[in-house]
């Protein structure tokens, strides 16, 4: 007697597309003044005004998923609430003589290599691995971030730090020398992205 031996079915999981956005997101940069402080003596806060991307989500199997972000640096702007000649004057410092924006318009995050936990129902604590290029420099750059997917909604929230001179960028020296900034910058973000059809 001959029995059909059917092939056992696959599931195909299936890749879900999230769109980055800047609208409805947050992403800022911190730097730390040292030495003598300028008039508005503080650490100052940059906006990143515009980013786009995309996550493609395997929601079975998040280690298969992947991350693309580019940020338009000529978007970076101090957002203090200082002197006028001031924001001027870091915003060209940081344009000119650190981003160099002209000559690097574009600043991007690519990862492939995920690690996660679930936190909840929808609920990730995720483990980046990618690779940051700015100013024409790429370095490995890890990032942590919670993630809620809800329906077609996915939002990531999280924080890392960079060094300047790891990408070639001498900190920023603005307002006529009293102000300096440390290597070390603070990104903190927190990014909303919607599901693509």
């Amino acid at each position: 007697m001959h029995y059909a031996i059917n092939p056992t079915p696959t599931t195909e999981v299936t890749t879900v597309r999230y769109a980055i956005q800047s609208k409805g997101s947050s992403f800022t940069v911190r730097a730390f003044a040292t030495g003598l402080l300028s008039a508005f003596g503080h650490s100052p806060t940059i906006a990143i005004r515009d980013f786009e991307g995309e996550v493609l989500l395997n929601p079975d199997a998040l280690e298969k998923s992947s991350l693309h972000l580019l940020i338009h640096a000529a978007s970076l702007s101090v957002t203090d609430d200082i002197k006028e000649n001031d924001r001027q004057e870091i915003d060209r410092q940081m344009h000119e003589n650190v981003l160099e924006s002209d000559g690097y318009p574009e600043i991007s995050y690519a990862c492939s290599k995920i690690s996660s936990s679930k936190t909840g129902d929808g609920q990730y604590w995720v483990a980046l691995s990618g690779e940051l290029t700015m100013h024409g420099v790429t370095h490995s750059q890890p990032v942590s971030a919670r993630v809620a997917v809800n329906g077609d909604a996915l939002r990531a929230t999280g924080e890392f730090s960079v060094l300047q001179s790891d990408y070639d960028i001498r900190p920023v020296s603005a307002v006529g020398g009293t102000v300096k900034l440390k290597d070390e910058l603070k990104l903190s973000f927190d990014i909303s992205a919607s599901k693509q059809v």
